[in-house]
């Protein structure tokens, strides 16, 4: 194992050093992931499953984890459940979490409705523990309003009110203030963001964790399918940009690439995989992102575990040497 590589698993096993690092542990962690977790609502429960599928996998270590609104409700639990009880706490957690939006949030409107969600995550989550030890290194992304700029919280910057500014629908919520500055959910401005995986981790390789279609098979007619797809397509076209500059990397290195510098030599290193949700149709109907209720979630957690097992299945062994995915075939 390289030096970074060690250097990311000895984040997700805080309390280990040195020659025990792996003490105890039937087999160590031989592949090294970043997560990045799309928001949609109720649709996170997808990302649940293919967690939990996941974590039953001793040989895979985290180092960063990405995610807005959704996506970084799941990063914080999953944090905030390793740093409890290790792998066996981070399901615990997510499941936690998830049944809880399931039995509490009110019927009729969005999964994460900002009262209730603020009693869910205080009972659940430790922020100032995360904030002091979080095990790895977690971007919220959230959207000023007044500017529509990106704005990342790092896990030392972790509270209840940066969750709930990551998942505030403008249409149903006010603005959530911190320090005085307003925020929307962090989709607007990257569902999810890539680049702090790129310029802050150690691990090269990204596991792009996705509950929008890549590509609609069919066109929107009415008035609410449009409505629905114009929100779809904002909330995708930042993610979109950041990796079709990967794909352009590899496309314009050519035979240019000894006169590469460190940024393109990065670039050309990064290794991309994907779990996405083609073709569930359990996953393509906007609306049933507001359906939080039990049975639905828990039928995606199913979904989001049976996925996941096959990719591991089929592409874990490629972790750490090259990517399971054509990024240009699917971003260019």
């Amino acid at each position: 194992m390289t030096d970074r590589a060690t250097h990311a698993v000895r984040r997700s096993f805080p309390t280990l050093s040195g020659l025990s690092l792996f003490k105890g542990l039937r087999r160590p962690p031989t592949h090294c992931l970043n997560l990045a977790l799309q928001g949609g609502g109720a649709h996170g429960a997808f990302t649940w499953g293919v967690l939990d599928a996941l974590l039953e996998e001793p040989s895979i270590a985290f180092d960063g984890l990405s995610g807005s609104s959704a996506g970084a409700m799941n990063a914080v639990v999953f944090a905030d459940g390793w740093l409890k009880g290790g792998r066996d706490g981070a399901r615990q957690g997510l499941a936690d979490f998830w049944t809880g939006i399931g039995k509490h949030m009110p019927s009729q409107s969005t999964p994460f409705d900002l009262n209730p969600l603020r009693e869910l995550l205080n009972r659940q989550i430790d922020f100032a523990r995360l904030r002091s030890n979080c095990p790895f290194k977690l971007f919220v992304g959230t959207t000023q309003a007044n500017t529509g700029k990106l704005r990342l919280f790092r896990e030392t910057e972790l509270s209840v009110d940066v969750m709930l500014a990551s998942a505030c629908q403008p249409k149903i919520h006010h603005p959530v203030e911190i320090e005085g500055e307003p925020y929307w959910d962090g989709a607007y401005s990257a569902n999810p963001a890539v680049f702090p995986l790129f310029y802050d981790c150690d691990s090269r390789d990204v596991l792009l964790v996705l509950l929008s279609p890549l590509k609609r098979k069919t066109t929107p007619r009415t008035v609410d399918e449009t409505e629905a797809r114009i929100v779809e397509l904002a909330f995708s076209a930042n993610f979109f940009r950041e990796m079709r500059m990967f794909a352009y990397a590899d496309e314009f290195s050519g035979t240019t690439l000894l006169s590469w510098g460190r940024l393109e030599r990065r670039l050309l290193n990064m290794r991309f995989h994907m779990i996405d949700t083609d073709p569930l149709p359990s996953l393509h109907r906007s609306d049933t992102k507001l359906l939080a209720h039990a049975p639905f979630l828990e039928l995606l957690r199913g979904q989001g575990r049976e996925r996941a097992t096959r990719w591991l299945h089929a592409h874990l062994a490629g972790v750490g040497r090259a990517s399971t995915i054509d990024v240009q075939k699917y971003f260019t």
